[in-house]
């Protein structure tokens, strides 16, 4: 019988080495920036992360707040100065961001409501001069995707892309692009079968225009991963090329590999995905962190 060799944390790094990290812990300093006040003139609940810019001012959303209550756009100074850029009204312009922001070179401001507009959410543009103008109002059922949770991408020639989490064809989402005069096009709908289903986040695009994303549920009905009122299947990995073709990169299966990858996928240069599951691994369940290779 082959004997399990655990190995002591204390035994490999000795006791100087423990007060060593200890010390260097300690000296991180956090600074809360800005606090957000809850009041009408601000506002509350950001669900996203920040965007920077190359003079330190970092750009997000809330998801609710403002002087209407239905989220804002702000930016906040590397001193700590807030301002508010936009307030949502909900119709027709949206409502509950829930992504991060995408700026481009010009300095506007992209983004997506998970609500509002025609009731299923919209993707927007905010000028540097604040002039806000939706670029799509999702309207939902089986022509158009809803619910827009996704960051945006942005190509060379000014089209965007993302994600709805609901809607389209098969009721399982959609990926979409938009030109640069708004004309919306929908790249695929997710069936809610091996191909996936619910695309939370995001995708990202490789040099000759694949773009790569995941979907928090579907794939591989064999596995248990399901959540009241969601399909089975634990989630995937997938690519999609110029000319609409899906495959399948990784089909989760809850095990050792993860389930659930709410969150996108990061490509380095050599082509590698990188990412996240909320859920499953080796251990307590707690999540993993993935790599797959082209």
């Amino acid at each position: 019988m082959t004997a399990k060799i655990r190995f002591s944390w204390h035994a490999i790094v000795g006791p100087a080495a423990i007060i060593l990290f200890a010390q260097l812990a300690q000296a991180q300093t956090l600074t809360a920036l800005y606090s957000f006040g809850g009041h009408a003139n601000d506002g509350t609940l950001p669900q996203a992360g920040v965007i920077r810019d190359s003079k330190g001012n970092l750009y997000g959303t809330t998801f609710n707040g403002g002087t209407l209550g239905y989220g804002a756009v702000f930016r906040v100074t590397a001193a700590g100065k807030e301002t508010i850029l936009y307030n949502f009204a909900g119709m027709p312009d949206g409502s509950a961001p829930n992504a991060p922001l995408l700026r481009d070179t010009a300095g506007n401001l992209y983004g997506t409501t998970a609500g509002g507009g025609s009731g299923y959410g919209t993707v927007f543009k905010l000028t540097p001069n604040g002039g806000f103008s939706v670029l799509h109002s999702f309207a939902g059922g089986l022509g158009d995707g809803c619910l827009p949770f996704s960051s945006l991408l942005l190509d060379a020639a000014g089209n965007l892309y993302g994600t709805t989490d609901q809607c389209g064809a098969f009721g399982f989402g959609t990926v979409f692009k938009l030109d640069a005069i708004g004309n919306q096009t929908i790249l695929y709908n997710f069936t809610g079968g091996a191909d996936g289903s619910y695309p939370y986040a995001g995708v990202v695009q490789d040099a000759a225009g694949n773009l790569y994303g995941t979907t928090a549920f579907g794939g591989d009905f064999n596995h248990d991963c399901t959540l009241s009122g969601n399909t089975p299947g634990c989630g995937v990995v997938f690519e999609l090329s110029p000319t609409g073709q899906l495959t399948v990169l990784h089909a989760f299966q809850g095990t050792t590999d993860g389930m659930w990858p709410y969150w996108g996928v990061t490509l380095d240069a050599a082509g590698n995905l990188y990412g996240v599951t909320a859920t499953g691994g080796a251990y307590c369940g707690c999540g993993t962190v993935f790599k797959i290779i082209p």
